[in-house]
């Protein structure tokens, strides 16, 4: 017996049985998860309906991740699952899913903090319309130097940033996403103690 997504195997609403009134149809066909795993990166290419192709990651270990409120995006290590909303086998397994929460490699993230706190690096804003003053565009640097001296203090000392993985790495072969902040950060903070807390 195949993997199959259809819905005439199942029962009705009312607990009946459905009677099999036809057979299986290729359009249903479902096939065995990916379960892609922390390690050097390993991807299988399947064969798709209309002579598609999709890569179904097996391993990855580095991933392009996002800090929204600054615009910034670098390619980082993963480096553990420590939260899944769905199933907790996936957070023991270190199995990477869409909307795993997991942590990653604070290393880039911190460098290019540490270059715009200095001012090295060039602005890459797009230009505004409306020219600003000196006094609200000296205001806005401040409170650029002061969100990225928060994000520093909290998070990156211990070398490591909590992420949410937004592509499907069993369909597209890449686990990308992007960094908590503010409300997010703490929802997910407060879940993952409270698991802790559980096992202890």
């Amino acid at each position: 017996m195949g993997i199959s997504r259809d819905s005439i195997h199942k029962r009705r609403l009312t607990g009946g049985k459905k009677k099999a009134w036809r057979k299986k149809r290729k359009h249903e066909m479902g096939r065995q998860p990916s379960n892609t795993k922390i390690g050097p990166k390993q991807i299988a290419l399947v064969r798709v309906r209309g002579g598609n192709l999709k890569k179904r990651a097996l391993k990855l270990d580095f991933g392009n991740f996002s800090w929204v409120s600054n615009g910034v995006t670098r390619k980082t290590r993963i480096i553990s699952v420590v939260y899944n909303a769905s199933n907790n086998e996936l957070v023991r397994t270190n199995t990477l899913v869409k909307g795993n929460i997991v942590y990653i490699d604070a290393s880039p993230f911190k460098n290019w903090a540490q270059e715009e706190k200095n001012g090295v690096l060039e602005k890459k804003s797009p230009k505004n319309f409306f020219p600003l003053s000196k006094e609200e565009s000296g205001k806005k640097d401040e409170e650029q130097i002061r969100k990225i001296e928060d994000f520093i203090d909290s998070q990156m000392d211990s070398g490591k940033l909590l992420a949410r993985i937004c592509s499907r790495p069993g369909q597209v072969g890449r686990a990308d996403g992007y960094i908590l902040e503010k409300a997010e950060l703490e929802f997910y903070s407060k879940k993952i103690l409270k698991k802790k807390g559980s096992k202890v």
